[in-house]
C-alpha cells in the first residue's frame, strides 16, 4: 500500500449489498438479499478501491459488530476521509478504512472476557487482519497505533495522518467535535447513507458499558470512566492525586 495516496472526494459510503447511489445525492441504503456479494457504492464522489481486501473487512466488521457500531464505523471513515481531503493530507485510504472499521471492534462479544483496553483488542484484531492480507509490518503498526490511541486525546494529532484523522473522526461522530468544519451537504450525505438512529447516544453508551463493565480498571484515566460512572452508581474513578499523596515515599511506609 502507498501512503502517498490522496483522497480527492467529498463523501463516501460502503454498504453490504446495496444498489448504486447517484453521485449528487445520498439515499438511504437498503440491504440486498442474504448471501448476495457486497457492493461498493459512492456518495458525493468519495471512492475506494473495489478490492477483495476491502470487501472482507466490511463483511467481517458488519457480521461482528451489529448495525449500530457498523454504521458508526462507516461514518467515522467518511468524516476522516473528508477531513483528510480538506486538509490536503496524504494517506492510504485502504489503511484508513481498516482503522475505521476496527476502531471499536474490541467492543464486540468476542472480548467478553478480555482485560485489555478495548482499544488494544481492536488494534490487535486489525493488525492480525492486515497480516493475513500480506500488509507490511510498518503499515500494520501504523494502523495498530491509530486504533490503540484513538480515545487518548492530545496524542494522535501529532502522529501520522491515519492516526490523526481516525481520532478526529471518532470525536466528530460521537460528540460533534469539528461539526462546522463539514458542510451541511456533506453531513447530510453521510447521515443519509449511514443513518444515526434517534437513540444512538444511549445505544452507544450501552454498548460501551456492556463491554467494559467486567474490566473497569481499563477505563481509568480516560473518558470511558465517565461511561461506567453514568451506568453504575457504585463505580469510583481512580484518583491520581490520592495515589501521589499516598505513595510509599510520601508516607514513609
Amino acid at each position: 500500500m502507498k501512503l502517498s495516496t490522496t483522497l480527492t472526494c467529498a463523501a463516501f459510503a460502503i454498504m453490504v449489498g446495496i444498489a448504486s447511489v447517484p453521485r449528487s445525492q445520498a439515499e438511504t441504503a437498503m440491504p440486498a438479499a442474504a448471501g448476495e456479494p457486497p457492493k461498493l457504492i459512492e456518495v458525493s464522489g468519495i471512492t475506494l478501491p473495489d478490492t477483495k481486501f476491502i470487501r472482507e473487512a466490511v463483511q467481517l466488521i458488519r457480521s461482528s459488530e451489529g448495525e449500530l457500531l457498523f454504521q458508526h464505523s462507516m461514518r467515522v471513515y467518511c468524516w476522516a476521509a473528508l477531513a483528510g481531503k480538506r486538509k490536503g493530507l496524504m494517506f492510504d485510504p485502504e489503511l484508513l478504512f481498516v482503522a475505521a472499521m476496527f476502531h471499536d471492534y474490541g467492543l464486540t462479544a468476542g472480548y467478553g472476557e478480555s482485560h485489555l483496553r478495548y482499544e488494544v483488542d481492536g488494534a490487535n484484531a486489525a493488525r492480525a487482519f492486515l497480516q493475513r492480507e500480506g500488509i507490511s509490518e510498518d503499515d500494520r503498526q501504523k494502523v495498530w497505533l491509530a486504533i490503540a490511541l484513538h480515545t487518548t486525546n492530545g496524542i494522535s494529532p501529532h502522529l501520522y495522518p491515519i492516526a490523526a484523522l481516525l481520532a478526529e473522526a471518532a470525536n466528530m461522530d460521537l460528540v460533534g467535535a469539528g461539526f462546522n468544519d463539514f458542510s451541511a451537504e456533506q453531513r447530510s450525505a453521510v447521515e443519509l447513507a449511514y443513518p444515526r438512529p434517534p437513540e444512538f447516544a444511549e445505544g452507544f453508551l450501552q454498548a460501551l458499558y456492556d463491554s467494559l463493565k467486567h474490566r473497569p480498571e481499563t477505563t481509568q484515566g480516560t473518558g470511558l470512566a465517565d461511561v461506567l460512572a453514568y451506568k453504575d452508581p457504585n463505580f469510583r474513578r481512580r484518583d491520581f492525586s490520592s495515589f501521589l499523596r499516598n505513595a510509599p515515599w510520601a508516607t514513609g511506609r
